[in-house]
């Protein structure tokens, strides 16, 4: 039997840091965003659909990298909230479509300047170096098989 007091090495577990690291960092952004109701999550979410007229929940949830059942349990949310609306597509009966609705797009207006206020803090408290650093090593950080264009050995 384990001690609680017992070392498990979690320390060195890459899978641990990078969960760790990224609950800290939502929370931050999730504390910025505190005063509209949004979550980062929902920010992002409703920042991407702020980019496109409409888009797929399949073609969302693949941008997001998440799956699409947990993609449509969010928008569901937001559909809810009256800042997103689900559609049937046009051209495919078994896709639907979301589409930002107008007070979806003032409340990501509202937000949009404390999203870039916890972009300026976190560079603040990290450096510019490191957090550009970061996301470049976090976008280039091959999982399962190498990228087809690796030069990694």
């Amino acid at each position: 039997m384990l001690s609680i007091n017992q070392p498990l090495g979690i320390d060195q577990c890459n899978c641990f840091a990078m969960r760790k690291a990224s609950r800290q960092i939502s929370r931050f952004y999730d504390d910025h965003l505190e005063p509209t109701g949004l979550r980062i999550t929902q920010f992002l979410t409703l920042a991407a659909l702020n980019e496109v007229e409409s888009v797929a929940v399949n073609a969302l949830a693949e941008r997001f990298d998440i799956e699409r059942t947990a993609m449509g349990k969010m928008v569901g949310f937001l559909e809810r909230d009256g800042l997103v609306k689900i559609r049937p597509s046009p051209t495919d009966g078994r896709s639907r479509l979301i589409e930002i609705t107008e007070a979806g797009r003032r409340l990501h207006g509202e937000a949009s300047p404390l999203w870039q206020k916890a972009q300026r803090q976190l560079v603040k408290l990290n450096g510019a170096e490191n957090v550009a650093a970061l996301r470049g090593v976090l976008e280039d950080l091959t999982v399962g098989q190498p990228k087809a264009n690796s030069s990694k050995d």
